[in-house]
């Protein structure tokens, strides 16, 4: 009963969320940081170059470039079994298509990966987290096919490398955001059409098979997994017009997982298409690569659910796809306007097994809030609050439904710029980092409250967690 004895405990972050040193030791320009400080609720400049006026918080971010030492001691004191963190392809290949490595990025995450492993953290590397090379822009980024063999080169590189270090792999981040964030997914303008913005997903997912396929090859420890933005949803009535609007949302989400789990684009996704007259620009040879590049297992982001009915249907919209029209009187919100639904999580976890039958990461969840600093310390039970109830429903999800869970890394374990805003004020850390949004104070760490409770959770396995816990700050 309650967690595997070898469920993997840890914490995520994104390497353009936290490293900074943007352009230090030959890393190249991002899409990440190309993306201006905006507030929450509000969609992110994207400026075409830098502009000394404006604030890039990917640039500096919380310095872990120079401070993963300190960082990681930290995850280590937690007791963390496994660091989900990601590769910046523009540290590896600066342009994204070079012919050569710069061997100052890779020297970077081999002091980064076998420090790790001196704690025994196991490394998840996720090979690309909503930072493609700007170099690629010339291409139309992932709107062309060139950028998959670019992509291929890059995880090759890093595949071969760290072969009997790093056996745990995500090839995209969410990359269901194609369709809500493409910026962030790849590189696409937000204005892009439809059918640029499938064509560019489609290279992703031929992209994400080929590299599957490769990692099976080079080592038979490998295992990768696809990673989904969690866009869970209830029907807003009983009205079969609200199941099947409902429906449909979560088929504009879910075909991507489809598509990596199973191996092919499921039907409803294709008959989507060919009523909207897009052609995929498939090659010979394509659909026995995505047939032969299915994932181990499936993680996913887990923060919130929605609720969606009839006039949800065709459409996404708003920030990160969060605009369905409905709300749920029944949850509560965050500070950031997010549904808080613990129950959800488990529901979400039995969904996807009972749709795919694959092992289930959860590799993202936490509560963005403001936290406060007094006489030193952040007294955050809102947080405790928060992912304790969350994790006895992974624990229920467990031990009532049988899904198979492997592991759980919250996002992210320290304080990060938040990717849909660049805000440092949106905070999800166990971990305070002494910086503003503007980037102004001296990066100093400071464990809060949480940092000792996910330690004792950890320590115990999650037979500390209380169920029902209520904060009543």
């Amino acid at each position: 009963m309650g967690f595997p004895k070898d469920f993997l405990w840890g914490g995520a972050t994104s390497a353009n969320q936290i490293e900074g040193a943007y352009l230090e030791d030959g890393k190249g320009l991002t899409t990440a940081d190309m993306m201006v400080l905006s507030k929450h609720g509000q969609k992110r400049e994207i400026t075409k170059t830098i502009q000394e006026e404006k604030y890039y918080p990917t640039h500096e971010a919380v310095d872990f470039y120079h401070r993963y030492e300190e960082d990681i001691a930290l995850y280590a004191e937690m007791g963390f079994k496994v660091y989900r963190m990601s590769v910046a392809w523009s540290r590896i290949f600066p342009n994204g298509d070079d012919q050569e490595v710069n061997q100052a990025g890779l020297d970077f995450y081999d002091k980064v990966i076998n420090l790790c492993l001196s704690y025994n953290i196991e490394p998840l590397v996720t090979l690309q987290h909503f930072d493609t090379p700007m170099g690629l822009q010339k291409y139309g980024f992932w709107e062309n096919r060139k950028v998959v063999d670019f992509y291929v080169r890059y995880c090759t590189v890093l595949l071969k490398h760290f072969k009997g270090r790093v056996k745990y792999w995500l090839t995209f981040n969410e990359i269901n955001n194609m369709s809500t964030m493409p910026w962030n997914a790849g590189g696409i303008s937000l204005d892009a059409s439809e059918e640029v913005k499938m064509k560019a997903a489609y290279h992703q997912l031929l992209a994400s098979a080929k590299v599957v396929k490769l990692a099976h090859q080079i080592s038979d420890e490998n295992k990768v997994g696809m990673m989904y933005n969690g866009h869970f949803s209830y029907p807003s009535s009983p009205h079969p017009d609200d199941i099947l609007g409902n429906e449909d949302f979560q088929q504009q989400m879910l075909f991507y997982a489809e598509v990596q789990a199973r191996g092919k684009y499921p039907n409803y996704k294709l008959k989507d298409l060919a009523r909207n007259n897009i052609v995929l620009p498939i090659q010979k040879g394509d659909l026995e690569e995505l047939q032969e590049g299915k994932v181990d297992f499936i993680s996913f982001s887990y923060y919130l659910t929605h609720v969606c009915g009839a006039k949800t249907k065709g459409i996404i919209k708003g920030l990160n796809g969060l605009e369905t029209g409905y709300k749920n009187r029944f949850l509560k919100q965050s500070d950031w306007g997010w549904s808080i639904d613990p129950q959800g999580l488990r529901f979400a976890l039995n969904q996807l097994f009972n749709r795919f039958q694959l092992p289930l990461m959860i590799v993202e969840n936490g509560l963005g809030a403001e936290d406060k600093l007094v006489d030193g310390k952040i007294i955050d039970d809102y947080r405790i609050e928060y992912l304790n109830n969350h994790l006895v429903e992974v624990k229920k999800a467990i031990e009532i439904d049988g899904v198979p869970v492997m592991g759980y890394t919250a996002w992210g374990p320290i304080d990060l710029i938040a990717a849909s805003t660049g805000e440092m004020s949106k905070r999800y850390g166990f971990v305070y980092v002494d910086l503003d949004d503007n980037g102004n104070g001296t990066k100093q760490r400071i464990r809060k409250k949480s940092f000792y409770w996910y330690q004792k959770v950890i320590e115990t396995n999650g037979e500390n967690l209380v169920e029902e816990m209520q904060y009543n700050g």
